[in-house]
């Protein structure tokens, strides 16, 4: 199992339409999130920023997010959550949420 730690912005008029979205999440995001090998996955929110915590359980990741990324579902609620989001200058090329470095982890 990796962890993950993702970091973005979202823009201030759009805090309350995305905590709505995500209380009322389409079952199919969660269902291909599942399918994708991701488990334990949170979104955290805190003076207009994002922060995303998962556990990926699979084999292979690259497969698995292609997978994702593939999905009509998914890319229909991409289409509606990327519009809220500003992502950090400093993410790295061909990243939306920027990864994060785990520093310290203690089971």
């Amino acid at each position: 199992m990796k962890r993950f730690g993702q970091l973005i912005g979202l823009k201030p008029d759009q805090y309350e339409s995305y905590k709505k979205y995500h209380a009322e999440i389409w079952p199919e995001i969660n269902a291909m999130i599942s399918e994708c090998n991701i488990k334990n996955y949170s979104i955290f929110h805190k003076d207009g920023m994002l922060f995303a915590y998962f556990e990926y359980t699979g084999t292979d990741f690259d497969a698995d997010m292609q997978k994702m990324a593939d999905d009509p579902k998914t890319q229909e609620w991409w289409d509606v959550m990327k519009p809220m989001q500003q992502p950090l200058d400093t993410r790295a090329d061909g990243e939306w949420w920027a990864d994060m470095e785990e520093l310290y982890h203690l089971d």
